[in-house]
């Protein structure tokens, strides 16, 4: 089964650029394969524009984030695989996804599947059991 990853990195990236807003990818930058320019990267992670107005080509893969871009008007190859993206949002109000980090491309599934599995398995509770301690006002009908 493919990952679910690529297709939500598209979606915030799509949604940011029809909002109007900037799209950035925060990237792994010490997973194998990442190809980014080693002086702009910050405790080992490199956050990078992706709006079209400051890259070239940009390829949202099942695997790959490919594009070139400028730094110090120098042109780079970019190259990212999927993994490696760490977050996908938008700059000017910080909304996105954030992925955990060393996270599998099929841990989302795996969770959903453990999820299921708890909540099948739910006891239920009794109603007593699930009213709070604390003291709130009520209502008592009066005749």
């Amino acid at each position: 089964m493919s990952s679910i990853k690529p297709y939500l990195i598209r979606a915030v990236y799509e949604w940011a650029v029809n909002a109007g807003l900037t799209p950035h990818i925060v990237v792994d930058a010490t997973t194998e394969g990442v190809e980014v320019p080693p002086g702009y990267v910050d405790n080992g992670r490199i956050v990078l524009n992706i709006h079209p107005q400051a890259l070239r080509d940009l390829e949202i893969g099942e695997e790959w984030v490919l594009f070139s871009a400028r730094f110090s008007r120098k042109p780079f190859a970019i190259e990212v695989p999927v993994p490696a993206v760490l977050a996908v949002f938008a700059a000017e109000n910080g909304q996105g996804i954030s992925f955990p980090q060393g996270a599998s491309a099929d841990d989302g599934v795996e969770d959903m599947e453990a999820l299921e599995d708890n909540v099948g398995s739910r006891r239920k509770v009794p109603k007593r059991a699930k009213k709070s301690s604390k003291k709130g006002p009520t209502l008592h009908i009066v005749k």
